[in-house]
């Protein structure tokens, strides 16, 4: 065999030696890490409230939606009522697109300026007697209860405190506590993100209502 051969077979023999070894090399690497899926409380009402619908309601200022420290985060989370209800638990692949507090402040602008004009504290003026009064939230509780594997419940808790902003200071006019639970369709993730959307607006339903009686 002269040297032209001899160097061909051994392209040849090196270039599947190469083929090989990539093979290999792709079997043994591990899998991509999965990334966490993104949550939020979807789109909202698809469909706009006719002006003449209903009548306007007052103005309304909407403090910051004040969360625990254990809630100031995107991490979805849960309890096992049957094993230890006093651990909050993080999915480790689901993630709010927000904070609770966050997603909640945007689910109730949504909800409450169907109605209303609604302002921030910032446009409140110290010195204005005819002041709209303000909403204050917060969120004490926010998780995913397990009262057994294959049963759970989408669990909110929250308390809000109306004040009259004024120029001798804010006078406190009202405050009330609200805790909605509600059934979470599947024992995973999924669900209980369905069942705390549905808890939060049951809870703000609630909470319009107590305004408007109120006559705020």
């Amino acid at each position: 065999m002269n040297s032209a051969a001899i160097d061909a077979c051994f392209r040849r023999a090196k270039g599947l030696f190469i083929l090989l070894f990539l093979t290999l090399s792709g079997c043994a690497l591990p899998n991509q890490a999965a990334r966490p899926a993104l949550y939020d409380f979807g789109p909202g009402s698809l469909t706009a409230t006719p002006a003449e619908a209903e009548p306007r309601l007052p103005a309304l200022a909407l403090d910051l939606v004040e969360a625990s420290p254990a809630l100031d985060s995107t991490a979805v989370l849960y309890r096992l009522a049957y094993a230890d209800k006093q651990q909050l638990r993080p999915y480790a692949l689901a993630r709010w697109s927000m904070t609770p507090a966050q997603l909640l402040r945007q689910r109730l602008r949504q909800h409450l300026s169907q109605r209303r004009a609604l302002l921030s504290p910032g446009d409140i003026s110290d010195g204005d007697t005819a002041s709209p009064v303000l909403l204050r939230i917060e969120l004490e509780e926010f998780s995913q209860l397990f009262e057994a594997p294959d049963q759970s419940t989408g669990l909110l808790r929250l308390r809000a405190s109306l004040t009259q902003p004024g120029p001798k200071g804010e006078k406190w006019l009202a405050q009330r506590s609200l805790t909605v639970q509600r059934r979470a369709p599947t024992a995973d993730a999924p669900g209980g993100v369905r069942a705390l959307t549905v808890a939060t607006d049951a809870a703000l339903q609630e909470l319009d209502q107590w305004l408007q009686a109120l006559g705020r």
